[in-house]
């Protein structure tokens, strides 16, 4: 008997286990690892989060997959503020952070075989993984153009301010993604999970009214409190939009048991409730950035884009390999450019989420022969 070929066969290598032998260069370099590369939070969990995690710790019953009111209004009040959007018709839901939200909407969206996904030209690895998964085609392309006529075009996925490159997408181009998608019914999905983290240029959100022109039909604003509030390790996202399409999600994820922790609700009430730490995190990673961009490009590096968000694109213009193995020997670890598509064979990210102490050892290592 035959037996169907795992669902696992549809995937790429898992994208950081490529990484184990530079890390292990890396590591071995006498002043210890700088990490740089897959963009963990290294610092704390603020007390206001915290505590408000340990007085919801008594949770013995089941939590709402739609979350509780409070979140829900704390959401729709945190995306009125920083996306500009209006609460009214807007529909709002509290996800497992926001990779699974990412690797699972495809199939969520009922995408399949002879659909067609729609990702940047350099990209978060997931957007294809879910493709992937759902049994759908992959398109990447940063220009509609080159879709053609096909009509099978389900979903388009943008990101900006985008991982890796820190690219910045103006709220006219993103208006044009969202009306060519509404002409052909498909869905514009926009992870927007650095949206806080403008630099050199100022995002525009997907739910602003510029872009979405008022109405929330066909579209997806994705987000993270794990780079924002240090909220990695909580696992704690939400996406906002398309009330239509939200209340679709809520219905197959009760189905599925995809739930936030009741915990890990109310700390999200409280991290999206305050600004205050949010704003001194932010001031860290701009001094950070300073840093390493200074290193970098003292080191002969040429930094591209990088205008927003949490990581440096960086190239010697060379394959990236050759650079993370150059860098690995100094002790730093850098993502490989290629993890995120062809078109990034000659760069390498960097991310900004290592101690102060370790940022500020970068200048000296790369000055090593």
């Amino acid at each position: 008997m035959n037996r169907p070929e795992p669902v696992s066969s549809r995937l790429p290598d898992f994208t950081w286990d490529t990484l184990d032998v530079a890390a292990a260069t890396a590591a071995a370099h006498p002043g210890g690892l700088i990490n740089l590369s897959m963009g963990t939070p290294v610092d704390p969990v603020p007390p206001v989060i915290r505590q408000a995690l340990a007085d919801a710790s008594n949770a013995p019953g089941y939590p709402l997959t739609a979350g509780t009111p409070a979140l829900r209004d704390a959401i729709a009040a945190w995306v009125a503020r920083a996306c500009g959007a209006g609460v009214d018709g807007l529909g709002v839901l509290p996800t497992i952070g926001s990779k699974e939200l990412v690797a699972g909407l495809p199939t969520l969206l009922g995408a399949g075989p002879g659909d067609v996904v729609v990702v940047p030209s350099i990209a978060y690895p997931t957007y294809e993984d879910g493709a992937r998964l759902a049994g759908a085609t992959t398109l990447r392309t940063d220009s509609l153009t080159a879709v053609g006529p096909t009509p099978r075009v389900r979903l388009v996925w943008v990101n900006s301010p985008g991982n890796p490159t820190g690219r910045v997408l103006p709220a006219a181009h993103l208006r044009k993604v969202v009306d060519w998608a509404r002409e052909r019914g498909a869905v514009v999905a926009s992870d927007e999970c650095y949206l806080p983290l403008g630099w050199d240029a100022e995002p525009a959100s997907i739910l602003s009214p510029e872009v979405c022109g008022g109405s929330y039909e066909g579209v997806l604003a994705v987000h993270s409190l794990s780079k924002r509030s240090n909220l990695a390790g909580y696992r704690a996202g939400f996406v906002a939009g398309d009330p239509a399409l939200v209340a679709e999600l809520l219905k197959i994820r009760k189905h599925a048991g995809l739930i936030v922790p009741a915990p890990v609700q109310a700390a999200m009430v409280a991290a999206l409730g305050d600004q205050a730490h949010a704003d001194e995190q932010r001031e860290r990673y701009r001094a950070r950035r300073e840093r390493l961009r200074a290193a970098f490009t003292d080191a002969g590096f040429t930094v591209e884009h990088s205008e927003a968000g949490l990581y440096l694109w960086l190239t010697r213009d060379e394959d990236c390999w050759e650079t993370v193995d150059w860098l690995a020997r100094r002790g730093i670890l850098v993502a490989a450019g290629i993890f995120y598509g062809p078109a990034g064979a000659r760069h390498v990210r960097a991310a900004l989420t290592e101690s102060d102490e370790r940022i500020a050892a970068v200048a000296d290592r790369l000055a090593q022969p």
